[in-house]
């Protein structure tokens, strides 16, 4: 059973991103996001003025992020799964999202990397949540382009 990290939060963040499970790359390096190609630091930096986040040492990045009352984490906790992709999560157990509240009371929106994390929106939004399903910024999602996915992204602080 592969397990995840913690959340990343602060007693003011208002916003959390939630992706579905570090893929083989982030789970080695022990950091979210880790792969190379994958463009989520180009991509929230972009949306935070912050273009240079991806350049950042892993511990700044977090810092720059959460001084923006923005969170990561991942809607499970643990899985079985071979290679990185989604489609080969089995057995998976959810994050627990109850005992979130209590380190993120502020919290209002969370936003959905990707199509299999942005299942559980329905859950999280009848818990009191605003939602939003983003486009993937794994490599693996090639269906759009950097600048249309950072479109939708933009919606993070809307």
């Amino acid at each position: 059973m592969l397990r995840g990290f913690p959340p990343v939060v602060a007693a003011d963040t208002h916003t959390l991103i939630l992706g579905s499970f570090p893929g083989e790359a982030s789970l080695a390096a022990t950091q979210y996001y880790a792969h190379p190609r994958n463009q989520f630091w180009r991509l929230l930096g972009a949306v935070l003025g912050e273009a240079a986040l991806h350049e950042l040492a892993y511990d700044a990045r977090l810092e720059r992020v959460l001084k923006h009352g923005i969170g990561i984490w991942d809607v499970l906790a643990a899985c079985h799964r071979e290679g990185s992709l989604d489609s080969a999560i089995r057995n998976a157990k959810p994050n627990d999202f109850d005992a979130l509240r209590e380190h993120a009371p502020l919290l209002r929106k969370v936003c959905f990397n990707g199509k299999t994390a942005g299942r559980f929106a329905d859950v999280i939004g009848a818990a009191g949540y605003d939602t939003l399903v983003l486009p993937s910024s794994s490599p693996a999602n090639a269906t759009r382009s950097y600048d249309q996915k950072l479109l939708c992204w933009r919606e993070i602080l809307s």
